[in-house]
């Protein structure tokens, strides 16, 4: 539909056009179907924000967000998290240098452009609140001293389904400094049979190998700048608070959305806007990023949640009664 116009306005969005069929055609040579998955992570890099994402394993969750770290061509840094790792191995520490009989701050596997953590879910509390400052902030305190990080800064976590064993719920504030929490599901039979396929002409060559770079750090940040020119007209501004609004309001939600949810609503729409060659927000945008925004950011009241409800359900009830400016 809108994918397959182009407007004319007042960015020039063109090389952003370019360059996001270039990194889709990339990402299609490894990963069959996925495509709201793939879409969404790079609307969450243009706008500038982390991203969750929840799947039983084999669903290519790690790969996919491997691939797309080699096609940025950024610095990239991996990081496991287990049961017993402890805040200073993910943010650094402080070393005694015996030949200057100096403290050095030896720096974490935090400090680079694009970070994958890999099964989130798997480390405590103590170690999922070392991410709060650097996540919000984008910067690191250690022993009073402040390091900040180098934009780009993007965390992508994966998890486990939290019903799986093993697993602990990410702490509410952290969750909320996720722009996006994406749930990729198992392939279709079609996907499945060209994914197989795909691996047998492979040959035991590395996914991996055969992917380009295509940006650079300092082309993400011109992008991600771009995108925050793009216009949303003051009735939208006003539609998304009372989206976030009528979350708070709802008899079946515990715990609403917060402003932060409302911001980053409107930073996805502008970011989904330029993928689309738009300079200019719709209210479909809107619809479009609210559920990836709102969905782990939504408690269920226990008397829902015992009826099977879920939060895309709540978050569809609340669009079809929120009136949409035209």
């Amino acid at each position: 539909m809108e994918n397959d116009i182009q407007f004319q306005g007042r960015l020039d969005l063109s090389e952003l056009g370019i360059v996001a069929e270039q990194i889709k055609q990339e990402i299609g040579k490894v990963i069959v179907g996925q495509e709201k998955f793939k879409r969404f992570l790079l609307v969450a890099i243009l706008a500038n924000g982390h991203v969750l994402v929840e799947g039983v394993p084999g669903v290519a969750k790690t790969l996919t967000v491997k691939l797309m770290a080699k096609i940025l061509s950024a610095g990239f840094s991996r990081i496991q998290f287990t049961p017993d790792l402890m805040p200073s191995d993910v943010l650094g520490t402080n070393v005694f240098n015996m030949n200057t009989s100096k403290f050095e701050f030896n720096r974490g596997p935090i400090f680079s452009n694009l970070i994958l953590i890999d099964e989130i879910n798997r480390a405590p509390a103590k170690t999922q609140s070392a991410l709060f400052e650097v996540m919000e902030e984008r910067q690191v305190t250690i022993d009073g001293t402040t390091y900040p990080m180098e934009a780009p800064f993007l965390v992508f976590a994966t998890q486990n389904p939290i019903d799986m064993e093993g697993t602990y719920r990410l702490p509410e504030a952290q969750l909320d400094r996720f722009i996006f929490k994406i749930n990729v599901e198992y392939p279709s039979l079609d996907e499945e049979e060209k994914i197989i396929n795909g691996n047998h002409l492979r040959q035991g060559q590395k996914e991996i190998e055969n992917i380009k770079p295509i940006l650079i750090s300092e082309q993400i940040i011109r992008f991600q700048q771009l995108v925050q020119q793009v216009h949303i007209d003051a009735n939208l501004q006003k539609y998304i608070a009372q989206v976030v609004q009528a979350t708070r309001n709802s008899g079946a939600v515990y715990l609403g959305a917060s402003p932060r949810a409302a911001i980053f609503i409107m930073q996805s729409a502008k970011a989904l806007a330029a993928l689309k060659s738009r300079d200019f927000v719709t209210p479909e945008d809107i619809q479009e990023v609210v559920y990836p925004v709102l969905t782990h950011r939504l408690i269920l009241t226990p008397e829902k949640e015992m009826e099977g409800s879920t939060t895309d359900s709540i978050i569809e009830g609340i669009l079809q009664t929120t009136e949409v400016p035209r």
